[in-house]
């Protein structure tokens, strides 16, 4: 009978070198962003194209995922707090989940699924018909036209989606209060906001920030890195997803205890 417990270390070995492999050239693509992006010529325009891309074609879905959000959660919460007879506490608790840890990370998921998804199949696409290669021989900058821009683009626009997602989620909350109780928006945003502080603000935009790095930059390296043809294009759009959200997900749990320990 063979052994086959060699064959099983050596492939253990092989995906541990690739996977350092990988990291290494993820590492040196991240440095590689930073030079280009503080080296002129600027591509302006094709930054205001994605940022367009980014912002303006993601806001049909942003706004109804948000609305649902902050209508479902107040749904949810007002039995447990009914209970103990405190549905008064309930603007105060959907603005504290919404906007600290619900307007983020809605946010950023539903834009690495569409978004990232996106940037990864279209340079995926251009890389496997070496519309890159010809981008470079042209004496055209395909990294600082193609990647720079867009992950400026989920970065900068990212954190805007994200306070209108809070916005529209507390519109969805208030929906469902004023239904239920009768309250006025002025009465539910001040009972909202008195239990939130400048540090929750804050802590959303630093989130919403490094989730769309995240994305931008995921998706940018997963298509840039795209080969076997168009079976290589879907593996990096689905990866580009995947890691994505593990990573938002990682980095949620890096600042939360942060801020909790700043708090």
């Amino acid at each position: 009978m063979i052994n086959s417990k060699p064959l099983e270390r050596k492939l253990i070995a092989k995906k541990i070198d690739n996977f350092f492999i990988d990291l290494y050239s993820a590492l040196q693509f991240i440095i590689r962003f930073f030079k280009e992006l503080f080296t002129p010529p600027y591509e302006f325009k094709e930054i205001i194209k994605q940022c367009y891309e980014v912002g303006y074609k993601s806001l049909f879905l942003i706004t109804l995922t948000g609305f649902i959000t902050g209508l479902v959660f107040t749904k949810q919460s007002r039995p447990s707090l009914a209970e103990f007879g405190a549905t008064s506490w309930l603007p105060s608790l959907v603005a504290i989940a919404i906007i600290r840890a619900l307007a983020p990370l809605v946010t950023a998921l539903i834009c690495a699924g569409k978004v990232g998804s996106n940037i990864a199949a279209e340079l995926g696409s251009m890389k496997v018909t070496e519309q890159i290669d010809a981008m470079e021989v042209s004496a055209t900058n395909p990294f600082k036209f193609l990647v720079v821009s867009r992950v400026l683009a989920t970065t900068l626009m990212i954190p805007m989606l994200m306070c209108y997602t809070g916005f529209v989620g507390m519109m969805g909350a208030f929906v469902n209060v004023h239904q239920n109780e009768a309250t006025s928006f002025v009465t539910f945003f001040q009972q909202a906001f008195e239990k939130i502080s400048f540090l929750d603000i804050f802590a959303s935009l630093i989130k919403s920030i490094v989730y769309g790095f995240t994305i931008g930059i995921v998706g940018c390296y997963k298509g840039f890195h795209a080969k076997n043809g168009t079976e290589g294009v879907g593996k990096a759009a689905n990866s580009s997803v995947v890691l994505s959200m593990f990573l938002i997900f990682i980095e949620e749990i890096l600042i939360v205890q942060i801020t909790n320990s700043v708090r």
